[in-house]
């Protein structure tokens, strides 16, 4: 009988080491990862610059309030303005705390603007923000809303890709509108450029802030530094997490100068957030991710990855019913169940995946991925199929 709260579906499968794109379990078997932790593991497992500047920091000191200058905190958050949009940062742990210190950023904003009845948030269908009581009444998903009580008030729900149901929920009280660039949780569903430029637009045409979650899609994953690239546009928020740590908790809320000003001493804080050890192995991840080249790579990668899925799903067009995603956040919406399919992957071909609302298998590889792991990949998710059909074949028989 285990100690922990019994929340998650866990496998018996426990990792004792990694090496780049692999990882070892307790019996010494090999997997390959196109996993990440969730998106996490940017750089793979063992980086070596990332292991240096862990364990010179941890020699160092550990953890100071923020009532102190921390001057790693201090350089990772230059760099990040340096880097995008934004003009100020404030560090968390979580992408949760990150989406959290948004919403209130955007509340806050128009409240100091003495416009505080303007406080409601237009998020999306299939979205996910996080497991908070604020988070989860952003995402709106009644699965997780369940049994906590009457969801948040403040958060509207529109369909992605549509901008007259957006448009439909703007009223007086409006003060933003959310979004994933990529939704990762809720089926791996890429915004249109035109619809990410549709959104920039109502936000400025009456006067609301453009909040993005880039937790998941974000540090490099689709191509771009941040997803938003893509579209060309300027947001006013971002919420990032996950690959900013390489496996580090750590997570940031990036804002404008104007955005960010109301939030003076007193009204947020974190405990934890941007401390030393934290913010040193953010510098080395962002050392590797900013490097000239690494994202040009990733770019690369994701459209090797887009190209070879295609492939897959002509070959296997009862299984795959669609594509969807961008770069190396990908995802393949399945006939079979994906938990199943998950399962299978993991220990019939020590493949590591995810799944994802609307039955999608979820490819989430580590930046450093290269072609002929991709190619590993797509004949291990072949290989899959080619046991589903041929148990399938044989079932008639059997009975």
């Amino acid at each position: 009988m285990s100690a922990l709260y019994a929340t998650y579906a866990r496998s018996e499968v426990s990792f004792e080491r990694g090496e780049g794109m692999r990882l070892f379990d307790q019996h010494g078997r090999e997997y390959l990862d196109f996993h990440s932790g969730v998106a996490v593991n940017a750089l793979g497992h063992g980086d070596a610059h990332l292991v240096s500047a862990l364990k010179a920091a941890a020699d160092k000191v550990w953890h100071t309030a923020n009532t102190f200058t921390i001057p790693e905190q201090e350089r990772l958050g230059q760099r990040l303005v340096d880097a995008t949009f934004a003009d100020a940062v404030f560090f968390t742990n979580s992408g949760a705390e990150a989406i959290e210190c948004a919403i209130k950023t955007a509340r806050h904003y128009f409240w100091a603007k003495g416009q505080g009845d303007r406080y409601e948030v237009i998020a999306f269908s299939g979205s996910f923000h996080g497991r908070t009581l604020g988070t989860i009444a952003a995402g709106g998903n009644p699965d997780y809303l369940e049994g906590f009580g009457p969801p948040a008030p403040g958060f509207k729900h529109a369909k992605p890709g549509d901008l007259d149901s957006v448009k439909a929920l703007i009223t007086p009280e409006t003060c933003a509108i959310l979004i994933e660039p990529v939704q990762g949780e809720g089926g791996v569903t890429a915004m249109s450029s035109e619809f990410m430029q549709g959104l920039r637009k109502l936000c400025d045409d009456n006067d609301m802030l453009l909040i993005l979650d880039e937790v998941q899609c974000g540090f490099g994953r689709t191509g771009r530094f941040f997803a938003y690239e893509w579209s060309g546009i300027t947001p006013d928020i971002v919420a990032v997490a996950k690959a900013i740590g390489g496996g580090f908790p750590l997570g940031a809320c990036l804002a404008k100068g104007d955005v960010a000003a109301s939030m003076v001493p007193g009204t947020h804080g974190s405990t934890y957030g941007g401390n030393p050890l934290a913010t040193a192995v953010g510098n080395a991840v962002l050392d590797r991710v900013l490097a000239p080249g690494f994202i040009d790579n990733v770019n690369a990668m994701g459209q090797r990855l887009s190209w070879h899925l295609q492939q897959l799903a002509q070959k296997y067009p009862d299984y795959v019913l669609e594509l969807r995603g961008k770069g190396l956040l990908s995802g393949i919406k399945l006939s079979t169940p994906v938990r199943d399919m998950v399962t299978r992957l993991r220990d019939d071909h020590q493949f590591l995946c995810i799944g994802a609302g609307d039955n999608v298998l979820r490819l989430l590889p580590p930046l450093i991925v290269s072609e002929a792991d991709i190619e590993l990949a797509m004949a291990k998710i072949s290989a899959a199929f080619d046991a589903i059909e041929a148990e399938a074949a044989a079932a008639p028989a059997a009975s």
